[in-house]
């Protein structure tokens, strides 16, 4: 096997003369920078995700935090396997978005990244000089991240170009119309506009926009075989699970069911195993996210229930933090989110606890408490379960570069019936809170 520098498949960028085709290819991004950006940033964040500092997060916080423990697993050895599972699917599929720009690439090593990426992953190709947290990783890294910078200005610059463009529609019709404004308006309001041409102008030069294919390229094709080594080495008991050609067979019940059997998914994918289709990469939220689709039945995602479910816990714990009376009818909002089962749920705590209330206000002063400790493990899960839908929105996705959340954080592989009891008890909780605190005031 070869080292990294001289396997001559991920060359260094060079100021080589192009014949007339490879200067045709060799062009910038242009409108492809938005998505090059998104790629990156995706990049950056699994790069910063695998730090060692992170991983010991993972590992000693993350996974052992009294919300994952009981409504998850227990099962370190599962949850570290999701996280391992969800990271090399997010390669996967930041890797298919590299080899499909680098078909325009004007270096033949970057048109051919795919069949790299299949080797590098078949064992074929040495990643033992693809050095994580060297300085050439941590200057490509910063590298994409000032890009990622400077292209999620120029969208923001081009959405207050736009907003002003269709203002300058509007004062054109009105001239037409020969509606009178002050002159000092109208100069205001084109300097303005020229001023935002400007910005957009200079982001355009700074930015992925004006990049070349091969530089942009050849910056993510370096860090994906670079964040790949690395996986394999945090996760090297965790990869011997999921083997690479065969099929993968991921547990996924842990000790949390309490009502279904273990189960079985498969992970395994005739289309390929190294990337999803070109299409993947531009479809819905987590629809062909195979560790999303692992949650099985008795699961909250698996009954696809969590983002309700998250939405429904944040809910109360802003009416439960808050210092203005919530009315009636926000209550009644609350509880129209909750599925049949729920409610049911629901009222039948309420008949047993209301009464008991009524008899004892100090019952009711203490349920505050109770629902504070309550929320402090199960309110970061509502939240991060909300942040991954967020992160893996296309629509409303941020070129944050940062760690991201995992699926095992949130809601999504937590048991239903045990989150279920636990939103009952905090909606139980608020009633009493509520029924007390208005009889108090004599409301």
């Amino acid at each position: 096997m070869v080292g990294f520098k001289r396997m001559g498949w991920l060359p260094e960028p060079t100021h080589r003369r192009l014949s007339s085709d490879a200067k045709k290819k060799d062009s910038s991004l242009g409108i492809l920078a938005f998505e090059t950006a998104k790629t990156m940033s995706t990049l950056v964040s699994l790069y910063k995700s695998l730090s060692d500092e992170e991983i010991s997060r993972l590992k000693n916080d993350v996974i052992k935090s009294q919300g994952i423990a009981f409504l998850n697993s227990r099962d370190e050895g599962f949850l570290l396997s999701l996280a391992y599972a969800e990271w090399l699917e997010d390669l996967d599929r930041a890797a298919a978005v590299v080899s499909r720009l680098g078909k325009k690439c004007s270096d033949f090593g970057l048109n051919r990244f795919d069949l790299i990426y299949t080797d590098l992953k078949l064992g074929i190709l040495d990643f033992g000089k693809l050095e994580y947290g060297s300085r050439s990783a941590e200057k490509k890294v910063k590298q994409m991240e000032k890009l990622v910078s400077a292209t999620s200005s120029l969208r923001s610059a081009l959405e207050g170009l736009t907003e002003l463009e269709i203002s300058e529609r509007k004062l054109n019709q009105w001239k037409s119309r020969q509606i009178e404004l002050q002159k000092a308006n109208y100069d205001l309001f084109y300097q303005k506009l020229e001023n935002q041409r400007k910005e957009v102008r200079r982001f355009r030069e700074i930015s992925l926009w004006s990049t070349a294919f091969d530089k942009s390229v050849n910056l993510m094709a370096r860090i994906v075989c670079v964040v790949y080594a690395r996986i394999r080495v945090v996760f090297g008991q965790q990869s011997r699970q999921f083997p690479l050609v065969k099929e993968k067979l991921l547990p996924h019940s842990g000790p949390i069911l309490t009502t279904s059997k273990r189960s079985i998914v498969r992970f395994y994918s005739r289309r390929s195993f190294l990337f999803f289709d070109e299409d993947d990469s531009h479809g819905e939220v987590a629809q062909n996210n195979r560790v999303f689709h692992a949650a099985g039945p008795s699961t909250v995602g698996g009954s696809g229930l969590a983002l309700r479910y998250a939405n429904v816990i944040l809910l109360a714990e802003k009416y439960m933090d808050s210092s203005v009376a919530v009315c009636h009818d926000e209550r009644e909002s609350l509880y129209e989110m909750l599925p049949e089962n729920l409610k049911a749920l629901v009222r039948n705590k309420l008949s047993k606890n209301m009464k008991r209330v009524e008899d004892d206000s100090s019952l009711a002063d203490g349920w505050r408490d109770a629902m504070v400790e309550m929320m402090g493990w199960l309110g970061p899960m509502a939240q991060d379960t909300v942040t991954w839908q967020m992160e893996r929105n296309i629509e409303k996705m941020k070129l944050e570069a940062k760690p991201s959340v995992l699926l095992l954080q949130t809601l999504h592989f937590s048991d239903k019936e045990k989150t279920e009891a636990a939103i009952a008890e905090v909606l139980v909780g608020l009633s009493c809170i509520f029924r007390f605190e208005n009889r108090k005031l004599g409301v």
